[in-house]
């Protein structure tokens, strides 16, 4: 099956797999440009990835060595993975959002056990049990997978048009899934002229039919108290006034009516954070929120990852709530527990 989709006007689609991980690809977006193709995200750094990149620019009539920049909607694995591999190959630059490339930094220069001890401090506040943090708490080999990766070599700038000769593509700053994410608006008639303004190629912002994961931002030497669910909210309705013709996503599928998603997810939201106040008419900690919340399945089979990726976004919801004045700490508890008001 060929992996690669013509989305006309100058824009195709490749399917990069990612290795065990049931969202089962990235797609890549290749832009033509005057001065060759421009790639929109890269796909996960893995042998099969690379080989199904190669091969898909193969059969879009280019090559790696052609790349001529990569834009980055932001700094995950699966997005940002084989970005350095193909500046190696072509010398094209790497483009994200200084407050995403500030994450490539800090994982390229902080020691792999500083960020274990950091995570293991963090659950434990959180109110997880000893088995779920003594893992992180094991020795480890020194070097670890995916902690170098590619440092970006331009900023793309809120607001302004990036450099793409031949093209009007436009940064959308959508903190939120990550604080430097963004969105980029191809500011050109649809070449199927569908209703709209342009094309969106919306990263993992929004989705067609997932509703992306909301943690909170993880930096270990930064005490700010961040608010991401309150930021990626408000990112989304910004995006739905845009009004794109078709939006075109980091996975799944290419689809229109941005806006009817941007309601669907906005009314899941506060539903949820409905639901959560429910659950803490009884103080609870962020694990404890996390065990009784609803997810795509139930709690006993979530795997480990995964649950502390779970607790991340109770995290983000209960921060949501208190900055609204809709649950607070409680005085005294330790591990901290939350109680609506």
């Amino acid at each position: 099956m060929t992996q690669v989709t013509d989305h006309g006007g100058g824009v195709r689609s490749l399917r990069v797999p990612i290795p065990d991980n049931p969202l089962g690809h990235t797609l890549v977006y290749v832009v033509d440009t005057d001065r060759g193709p421009v790639l929109i995200d890269t796909g996960w750094d893995d042998p099969e990835s690379w080989d199904t990149l190669a091969g898909g620019l193969t059969e879009c009539g280019t090559s790696v060595a052609e790349i001529h920049g990569v834009v980055v909607t932001h700094h995950h694995p699966d997005h940002h993975g084989l970005s350095g591999r193909v500046r190696e190959a072509s010398g094209a630059w790497i483009a994200m959002h200084a407050a995403d490339t500030a994450v490539v930094r800090r994982t390229r220069e902080a020691r792999p056990e500083h960020w274990f001890s950091y995570m293991a401090a963090k659950l434990a506040a959180a109110g997880a049990p000893e088995e779920h943090i003594a893992p992180l708490r094991a020795p480890r080999p020194r070097a670890l997978p995916g902690l170098s990766p590619a440092l970006p070599d331009r900023d793309i700038v809120p607001g302004e048009l990036l450099e793409l000769p031949g093209r009007r593509l436009r940064a959308i700053w959508t903190p939120g899934h990550t604080p430097g994410h963004v969105c980029l608006h191809l500011e050109e008639n649809h070449p199927a002229q569908l209703p709209g303004r342009g094309r969106l190629f919306s990263g993992d912002h929004l989705l067609p039919e997932i509703t992306p994961h909301i943690g909170l931002y993880e930096d270990p030497d930064d005490t700010t108290v961040t608010d991401p669910l309150g930021d990626y909210l408000d990112s989304l309705e910004r995006v739905g006034r845009l009004a794109p013709a078709e939006v075109l996503p980091a996975h799944q599928h290419a689809f229109s009516d941005a806006a009817a998603r941007v309601h669907e997810l906005l009314t899941h939201h506060e539903s949820r954070l409905t639901d959560l106040l429910t659950l803490l008419a009884e103080p609870l900690t962020p694990w404890r929120l996390a065990e009784r919340m609803e997810w795509n399945r139930p709690w006993e089979r979530i795997p480990y990852g995964s649950r502390t990726i779970a607790v991340s976004e109770a995290e983000a919801h209960l921060r949501r709530l208190v900055k609204l004045g809709r649950a607070e700490a409680v005085p005294g508890s330790d591990p901290v527990t939350y109680v609506a008001v």
